[in-house]
């Protein structure tokens, strides 16, 4: 395999630097890095808006909805430039990256014209309604439903984990329309506007003291059929696509970790002189971020090709998990005494690292996965797949 860009993709790589040497912001704050949230989000807005006004808004996207029309590689080439100049995860990732891929695939051309041209602009902001208190690794548990009331549905539940719900205009949320058959089908994905009656968001107070998650209460919330995106019990599939897309989003690891001010901390702190057992410390947390860029290449490869990864995806969050773990805890000593100190950078991704363990499927699920599907080993517990969603036993 060569690892070396392509005529093309260096090609582009270039054009990217000399967009990005000319306007990246000088300030841009992380959701993880204790600044003030709500300024860190209208950096994100007015980055964004910057990005549409030049055609980089949405790498992915086709050139007729507004996007740059390139595919996986190039989205992983621009978050390499973008990591480089301290621009890390955009929280407008759930709209650009997730929302508009699957309105292009799943939306009428009326819901194509009506939202995809003010996300691209951040002129409207997403947020995403999928996880619930009973089902999050097991997403299709969910028990939030939606009943059809002639022109409209009636939705009421509960959603939790929602990054960025106290600042959305929008969301995606997934409901169950038909509790009669199994947990897969039955499920409609709707777009729902965040400020309908019925609506409450309450922001869940993290160890960092931020508060980035959201549970979400929906009371009986009145959506129009025309806000349902894709076929009636046919949601599933089009989550899928959603998830699918979220990992084409992330391509790209390095803008979760950046090991060279990592490696300044550790030399800074030690003087000029880290200890043996830092220097191992650092050759470990390298070797893994190397590795999981090449894991990750490996599977934005094969969703460019249309395939949908099975057990890469778990290995590589069960991998990447790990690593923030121990990066963050060898900041935390390498900082000695001055870790109490908060707030501080290091502190705060220190406090947020474990959050990999659970965000996205937590580590037990994801090791199960990789049981089954590498090592060929039995399911845990009784299949349900085939058992209808209202038969089954419930917490």
């Amino acid at each position: 395999m060569d690892f070396n860009d392509s005529d093309s993709e260096a090609a582009f790589r270039a054009e990217a630097i000399a967009f990005l040497d000319q306007w990246t912001p000088k300030e841009f704050g992380s959701y993880t890095s204790g600044d003030d949230q709500e300024k860190v989000f209208h950096q994100h807005l007015a980055w964004q808006k910057t990005l549409a006004a030049h055609g980089w808004g949405a790498i992915t996207w086709p050139e007729a909805h507004g996007g740059a029309g390139k595919g996986p590689i190039e989205q992983i080439i621009w978050n390499e430039e973008l990591s480089r100049r301290g621009v890390g995860h955009s929280m407008l990732a759930v709209g650009i990256g997730m929302v508009g891929p699957t309105l292009i695939a799943h939306g009428t051309p009326e819901q194509q014209q009506r939202f995809l041209q003010p996300l691209l602009r951040a002129d409207e902001t997403w947020c995403q309604l999928f996880s619930e208190p009973g089902a999050g690794s097991d997403l299709a548990g969910l028990a939030t439903r939606a009943v059809r009331d002639g022109d409209d549905w009636i939705i009421s539940g509960q959603k939790t984990w929602c990054s960025g719900a106290q600042h959305n205009h929008f969301g995606i949320l997934i409901a169950r329309t038909d509790p009669s058959v199994p947990k897969h089908k039955g499920i409609t994905y709707f777009l729902l506007d965040m400020s309908s009656p019925g609506i409450e968001v309450r922001p869940l107070i993290e160890m960092t003291g931020d508060s980035h998650f959201n549970e979400v209460f929906l009371d009986e919330v009145r959506v129009p059929d025309a806000a349902r995106l894709g076929p009636v019990d046919g949601g599933w599939g089009v989550a899928q696509t959603t998830l699918m897309n979220e990992r084409i989003a992330m391509g790209g690891l390095s803008n979760l970790l950046r090991f060279d001010d990592l490696l300044a901390l550790v030399v800074s702190e030690s003087d000029g002189a880290p200890s043996e057992a830092q220097r191992v410390e650092l050759a470990h947390v390298y070797s893994q971020l190397r590795c999981l860029e090449l894991l990750n290449a490996r599977i934005v490869s094969k969703l460019g090709r249309g395939v949908i990864p099975t057990a890469e995806s778990s290995v590589m969050k069960l991998a990447l998990a790990s690593m923030m773990t121990k990066a963050n805890a060898l900041a935390m000593r390498a900082l000695g005494t001055k870790a109490l100190l908060r707030p501080g950078y290091w502190q705060n991704e220190y406090l947020f690292a474990p959050a990999f363990h659970i965000a996205g499927g937590t580590s037990e699920v994801q090791k199960n996965v990789c049981a089954e599907r590498v090592l060929g080993l039995p399911r845990e517990g009784p299949d349900d797949r085939n058992t209808p969603f209202d038969q089954l036993p419930r917490n």
